[in-house]
């Protein structure tokens, strides 16, 4: 049995995707000329800035196309469903953000994308555009501690891609700006739980199972298998679990300050959401620490898929003022 989905052709649900976004968001967005699948903001590249070009498959909407704008992405490639976008749109995305000061990319820790921006970065800098590439790592479900380069980028990229953001903004080097941008991916901790599948427009069929009764806590924005399958529980229950894993990882102290995300993968409600913010906030007042911004809702989905993820951001005085630095883009406002 197929899924309903309110789609056009499959084979250009892209291209249709990104005229709507640019329909809605002409103040903030434009196609780069001669690459459909490159977007880069209006008011973002400028002479003499570090660009920071952000960029993965769609069905993550906002992440990733959403964060472009002033203050944040300076531009962004855009792939098929979960699947990395090929060089010649990152290489574009280059050229439209660079402003002289080099051009720092940021992506998940993904081999598709690993292998495309790298080659993009090689076009770059046949054109003497110096880039940078730090990826992101914040999945703490995806790979132990002591392997954390292979970990995968997943909704922690929002955190980590503001702080970078933040930093090209205010005119920081790019040396700086790629510190930040380290500092933030290691100070950045996420899990989620999957209720139910998804599925690919191609194929309107869900692309892994989990029976009516099943979650599975840690999969992957792509349906990557998790750490553990078994009954459903209560929101309390499910929020312990990740909270055990984030905070015996990030080891706080009394006095500490975060930022919450409690991010839906794109079918499960506001309502739920704000049960599972319910308890990660009673969590973290039993360890003393003190939540500096929380943001909750749709950030990094998986098209349709039930079920939620939460990140924390490890604060310090450094990265707090980045985080709360103004931005102004598509899908996503601060300050």
């Amino acid at each position: 049995m197929k899924t309903k989905k309110l789609i056009n052709d499959p084979k250009v649900i892209i291209e249709e995707m990104l005229e709507g976004i640019v329909a809605a968001h002409p103040k903030h967005v434009r196609q780069v000329e001669g690459a459909p699948r490159a977007v880069v903001a209006l008011n973002g590249p400028r002479k003499g800035k570090v660009g920071l070009v952000i960029g993965g498959g769609s069905g993550h909407e906002p992440t990733f196309v959403g964060f472009v704008g002033k203050g944040l992405a300076d531009a962004c490639p855009i792939g098929n469903v979960f699947a990395s976008p090929p060089p010649d749109p990152i290489y574009e995305c280059a050229k439209a953000a660079s402003g002289g000061a080099g051009v720092l990319f940021m992506y998940g820790n993904y081999a598709g994308d690993v292998m495309n921006f790298d080659m993009a970065a090689e076009m770059a800098g046949m054109d003497e555009i110096e880039v940078r590439t730090v990826l992101t790592t914040d999945d703490i479900a995806s790979a132990p501690l002591d392997q954390k380069e292979k970990r995968r980028g997943v909704a922690g990229n929002f955190f980590i891609f503001k702080i970078a953001g933040a930093a090209c903004d205010t005119m920081k080097p790019l040396d700086e700006c790629e510190r930040l941008a380290r500092k933030a991916n290691a100070h950045t901790y996420t899990m989620g739980v999957c209720l139910s599948p998804c599925s690919l427009p191609q194929t309107q069929k869900y692309s892994f199972e989990l029976g009516p009764d099943e979650m599975e806590i840690g999969m992957g924005i792509h349906g990557e298998p998790g750490v553990a399958k078994g009954p459903i529980q209560t929101a309390d229950a499910v929020t312990d679990a990740i909270m055990d894993k984030i905070l015996g990882e990030m080891k706080p102290n009394k006095g500490d300050k975060v930022a919450v995300l409690v991010n839906s993968l794109g079918a499960t409600p506001l309502m739920e959401l704000y049960l599972l913010n319910r308890r990660v906030k009673q969590r973290l007042d039993q360890v003393g620490v003190s939540i500096h911004q929380t943001w909750v809702g749709n950030y990094c989905t998986s098209l349709e898929m039930a079920g939620a993820s939460i990140t924390l951001l490890h604060l310090d005085d450094e990265l707090t003022g980045l985080l709360d630095h103004p931005c102004d883009c598509a899908m996503f406002r601060a300050g």
